[in-house]
């Protein structure tokens, strides 16, 4: 089976469809070549200064920028993107009455850096979940052409509805060649890793991912893009960090001081200039 790619201007029906299908997929040039020249322009020097982790699954020739909402006006404007926020809460409706940003971050490969160990990013809370709940859906992004020789992502099709412990064989694994500026869509269920760098050149892909707003967060949004940094954001990307009340009462706060007219046990909205005409308190969340 091979990754099905999609023509730039795909719908958001027909993205889910071949994810729902194979759990993952690629539109070709999603992002002009500008908008991703933007973001590396914006995260050079946090990129420049990033060392690899001294760990074999992250790779000693990989270098992981986070933080990039903080950082990067291009990645925060992306982040809001309807037809890519439309597929994520799409597919993350079901197991959710909210999403959030799970991730950010640059994942630049150099050259010499082994293929990575395929796993399942779902894994990082445990096999606990029930098989049949999808906690995230996952976006890389080819800030550079993605190619067989400098590593693009490998994917397993069909792998998300697999048993955890069936291992891929070598001629069910592919990989995500694609130009500068296209993305690929993937589930958190399905077996992936990152490919080995055999050319002389730099492979750099983004991966931005959404997951179940009743999770916790694989980077820590609010030391990322703590409150301060956050005001300066439209209420919907604050949301999506976590700045608001999932699954009913999930991410409530306690105000430092009294605030006159107001409970005591808060949404988190109200700790912004703009959050009294943003939140909505019923007397049943007065606690």
């Amino acid at each position: 089976m091979e990754l099905t790619s999609l023509d730039p201007d795909a719908t958001v029906q027909e993205i889910l469809q071949h994810i729902e299908r194979d759990g993952g997929v690629i539109v070709r040039s999603y992002l002009s070549a500008d908008r991703v020249d933007g973001i590396l322009v914006e995260l050079d020097y946090y990129i420049r200064n990033t060392v690899p982790f001294p760990d074999d699954f992250s790779g000693h020739q990989t270098a992981r920028t986070g933080g990039l909402v903080a950082r990067s006006r291009g990645v925060r404007e992306l982040l809001v993107d309807p037809r890519m926020l439309g597929v994520a809460t799409s597919f993350l409706e079901p197991y959710t009455d909210k999403i959030q940003l799970n991730l950010t971050q640059i994942i630049r490969l150099m050259p010499g850096q082994p293929a990575q160990a395929l796993h399942r990013d779902r894994f990082i809370w445990g096999r606990q979940l029930p098989r049949d709940i999808e906690p995230q859906l996952n976006t890389i992004w080819a800030m550079t052409d993605f190619t067989a020789e400098n590593g693009a992502t490998r994917v397993v099709p069909g792998s998300h509805r697999w048993d955890w412990d069936r291992e891929p064989q070598p001629s069910e694994v592919v990989q995500a060649v694609m130009p500068k500026g296209s993305v690929l869509f993937y589930t958190g269920s399905v077996i992936h890793g990152g490919g080995a760098n055999r050319s002389a050149a730099e492979r750099i892909g983004m991966n931005l991912t959404y997951s179940n707003a009743w999770l916790r967060q694989e980077e820590n949004q609010y030391l990322s893009c703590p409150p301060e940094v956050a005001a300066h954001f439209d209420p919907e990307l604050r949301a999506l960090l976590g700045y608001t009340m999932a699954n009913y009462a999930l991410g409530y706060y306690a105000p430092i001081d009294f605030i006159p007219g107001t409970p005591g046990t808060c949404p988190p909205e109200l700790a912004f200039a703009d959050g009294a005409e943003q939140a909505d308190i019923p007397e049943a969340r007065t606690f």
